[in-house]
């Protein structure tokens, strides 16, 4: 059995929205204002006790956009995620045990890594797109340019302190499949429900993967 290709299921989909749900509704609205602007895929953390319960409602209710969820720390959350259909799962860092439960669950994966031995870990076990996190604060642009040689069948998605004038130069790498970043849901957009505003961040964030 070998892993499902995250790459793949993602492709075409360079800026990845990351969001925690206050609410269920709150999350039916973001998504709607994103997938209005162009964005086709989300990172819902599973940070809030709705989280699990956003994810399944989003996947019900969109299926034309890929509904992942993120901060998967645990065997049991993937289960879940398997069970209720969601896209993909993302987590902040890897273990053992996660990253052999995404092959065997057969749900597509971004493991998290930071340093060469996380990513030699990922890549035994099958994974191909991995986050990088956090991005920022580990100075990820000149990682993954260390990455390219050693590790060229690797591909990654940065998050973490990103924001679109960073996005320009992580998209910018060879190696860089997509990225995630929570500057299209800011706080006092989702506080006010201007999902105008965040439906114009959608449209700017795929005009900028496209140059």
């Amino acid at each position: 059995m070998s892993a499902v290709d995250a790459q793949a299921l993602l492709h075409g989909h360079r800026v990845m929205p990351v969001y925690t749900p206050a609410s269920v509704d709150e999350a039916r609205a973001v998504a709607c204002a994103l997938q209005a602007g162009g964005i086709g895929a989300i990172e819902v953390t599973l940070r809030t006790p709705v989280a699990m319960g956003a994810v399944a409602a989003l996947v019900r209710e969109m299926p034309d956009m890929r509904i992942g969820a993120g901060t998967v720390l645990e065997v049991e959350q993937l289960r879940r995620l398997k069970d209720i259909g969601a896209a993909f799962a993302v987590s902040p860092g890897s273990t053992p045990e996660l990253l052999a439960a995404a092959v065997e669950l057969e749900i597509a994966y971004l493991p998290g890594v930071a340093t060469g031995s996380e990513v030699m870990a990922a890549l035994a076990a099958g994974h191909r797109l991995l986050k990088v996190f956090p991005a920022e604060p580990i100075n990820a642009l000149e990682l993954i340019d260390a990455w390219r040689g050693p590790f060229a069948q690797a591909r990654f998605c940065p998050t973490g302190g990103i924001d679109a004038a960073r996005a320009r130069e992580y998209l910018r790498r060879s190696n860089v499949a997509c990225l995630g970043g929570s500057w299209l849901t800011p706080a006092d957009a989702l506080r006010e429900g201007d999902w105008a505003r965040v439906e114009a961040l959608a449209r700017e964030a795929v005009a900028l993967a496209a140059e």
